[in-house]
């Protein structure tokens, strides 16, 4: 399980205060991208020098309660499951101990044609930890 915290800033926040609902999905996005810095991997090398990104085929999110403004929440990522080219992984976002969001997301390995790769083991390793 991997773990990233971020302020909840103006910006991201409704007319009423609270985090806007498509705004869960760029925390979650940059807990993903945490993850894989905090494994020493940048995405955009990973696609230069590797031909691999990742896109999101699907995703599925159920809104508890509502982060506010100034909130420091914290995004819990675990992986559930690997194939060859795809990797489904579980983000819940916290304020405190109060689970505020869980986001269930699919990802697809691809190749700069976006056609689906195989995962190279040095990925496959990090995503197993």
């Amino acid at each position: 399980m991997h773990q990233a915290s971020y302020r909840v800033y103006y910006e991201d926040t409704d007319a009423g205060g609270v985090v806007y609902y498509a705004n869960y999905l760029k925390f979650v996005e940059r807990a993903r991208t945490e993850y894989l810095r905090d494994y020493g991997v940048n995405q955009q090398e990973l696609a230069e020098q590797d031909n691999i990104l990742f896109v999101v085929r699907k995703v599925e999110a159920d809104l508890i309660k509502p982060a506010k403004l100034d909130d420091l929440i914290t995004i819990e990522t675990s992986v559930v499951e690997q194939k060859a080219a795809t990797i489904r992984m579980e983000q819940n976002i916290y304020l405190e101990k109060t689970k505020l969001c869980t986001i269930k997301v699919q990802l697809v390995v691809i190749n700069k044609e976006f056609r689906p790769v195989r995962m190279p083991e040095f990925l496959k390793k990090i995503f197993a930890a």
